[in-house]
């Protein structure tokens, strides 16, 4: 009697479980699974895969089965501080060779040295299998990688697929921008990148922003409070709306003590992009590499032999043999950062062109009329006469370009040309700043918060 009662009430519970859905766990091995398990590897198998109206395996997913992971998984990984695509990769669980393959098969479209901390990597993985647990590990799934997407830049994606036969393909899509022009503008307390920021101006549009004006501006010195600046430079989305970031500076204006200065972006007929002012003159500005007329190089830059001392020694400038008293012309306009003796250099004059290049004059037998510290100088203005003060053989002028402190070979150095638009050229400008303002104009600045 007993019996049949524990018989009864087993078979009411299964039909309690069967009609709620739940999973019925086989108690025995004498019950099978459904046909979708049967062939399943036994490292995957789980005792909760067994189950009433099963499906095969590759459709269960981690929504139906909690703890179970699916055998296809999405990631996005971010690129930050000293990591390697490689090591991205293996670190997600993608097997070394695979990875290898991959990155082989993306250097066609992308260099993977290329990549930038901040960069988003978006991997469809495949797994492989579950490697049995060491003694200090813990189960671990290997991947192969079936898709892997990088945004090279905001109009571009690289992009590699797994073909069936295991090769992967590469290639690059290009996303439908949508430009839309933004302006701002704000007044400068104590920097330029705290109003700017205040403003709502993208940091990348900021950097531009200094950079553009580096020639006429030291932003260190020249900026007071009270100065203003106006931009408008554009703004990208995607063609559903989402913003993706900030495209070329249109208009770029900074108002020092009242006095503007405007810069416009043009592309030449050639195709070269720059910005000039109103009258098509280049905010770029070059640095002379013969601050001297009538002269010849008798030594250039490099390591030789010193004259007086000897021994081979580095030369860290350019020097322009000419008679003594030979007019000697500023490199570019500045302000006179030093105007003296300068040991070795004899009579020395160092110009502070922006907040990134200066030139240094010595061997001068004297500085031209109103030449001292502080004194701004124009480009081609004479500051001083070839001489041969200092440790010199002859008469010579001893001439060096300094970037960011360090004297550089000036052949080396990529210098800006400070060209002036004329012609033809000058009035396509003209009508391309034209439809700027217009559109400057119709576009007005939003009043940043707290305003």
């Amino acid at each position: 009697m007993k019996r049949q009662y524990l018989i009864i009430n087993s078979v009411i519970f299964g039909v309690i479980l069967g009609a709620s859905g739940a999973t019925w766990l086989a108690p025995t091995p004498s019950i099978k699974a459904p046909p979708g398990l049967a062939s399943s590897p036994a490292p995957d198998r789980d005792p909760l895969q067994t189950r009433t109206n099963a499906a095969p395996l590759t459709t269960v997913t981690s929504a139906t089965i909690p703890h179970l992971k699916p055998t296809v998984s999405r990631r996005v990984l971010t690129v930050h501080k000293n990591d390697t695509l490689q090591g991205l990769l293996t670190s997600a669980g993608v097997t070394p060779k695979n990875a290898y393959r991959a990155i082989a098969a993306l250097s066609k479209k992308f260099k993977p040295r290329d990549l930038k901390i901040g960069q988003t990597l978006e991997l469809s993985l495949k797994r492989l299998k579950i490697t049995k647990p060491g003694k200090s590990r813990s189960k671990r799934a290997t991947y192969t990688i079936s898709r892997l997407s990088i945004d090279t830049d905001i109009e571009n994606t690289a992009l590699i697929e797994r073909r069936p036969d295991g090769a992967y393909t590469a290639k690059i899509n290009r996303r439908k921008l949508v430009t839309l022009d933004a302006r701002r503008e704000g007044t400068i307390d104590s920097s330029l990148y705290l109003a700017g920021r205040r403003a709502q101006v993208p940091s990348p549009i900021l950097a531009k922003l200094i950079q553009i004006f580096s020639f006429d501006i030291d932003f260190q010195r020249d900026i007071q409070s009270g100065d203003q600046f106006a931009i408008m430079y554009e703004e990208l989305s995607d063609e559903y709306g989402k913003k993706l970031g900030a495209g070329k500076i249109l208009i770029a204006e900074i108002k020092l003590s009242g006095k503007p200065i405007r810069l416009y972006k043009y592309k030449s007929v050639k195709g070269d992009t720059d910005y000039y002012t109103a009258k098509g003159q280049s905010a770029r500005k070059s640095l002379t590499l013969t601050p001297i007329d009538g002269a010849r190089i008798s030594s250039g830059y490099g390591r030789r032999r010193h004259p007086i001392l000897g021994y081979t020694k580095m030369h860290r400038g350019v020097d322009f043999a000419a008679p003594r008293g030979t007019p000697v012309y500023a490199g570019g306009r500045g302000i006179i950062e030093v105007a003296g003796r300068n040991g070795a250099y004899g009579r020395y004059i160092r110009i502070r062109h922006n907040s990134t290049y200066k030139t240094a004059y010595g061997h001068l037998k004297g500085f031209a009329r109103g030449i001292r510290k502080g004194r701004r100088v124009k480009q081609g203005q004479v500051i001083g006469y070839v001489g041969t003060t200092g440790r010199s053989t002859g008469p010579h002028l001893h001439y060096e370009i300094l970037k960011n402190g360090r004297q550089m070979n000036p052949r080396r150095l990529n210098l800006p040309s400070g060209r002036k638009l004329r012609g033809k050229e000058l009035a396509r400008f003209q009508a391309a700043r034209t439809t700027l303002d217009k559109r400057h104009a119709a576009n007005p600045a939003p009043v940043p918060a707290g305003n």
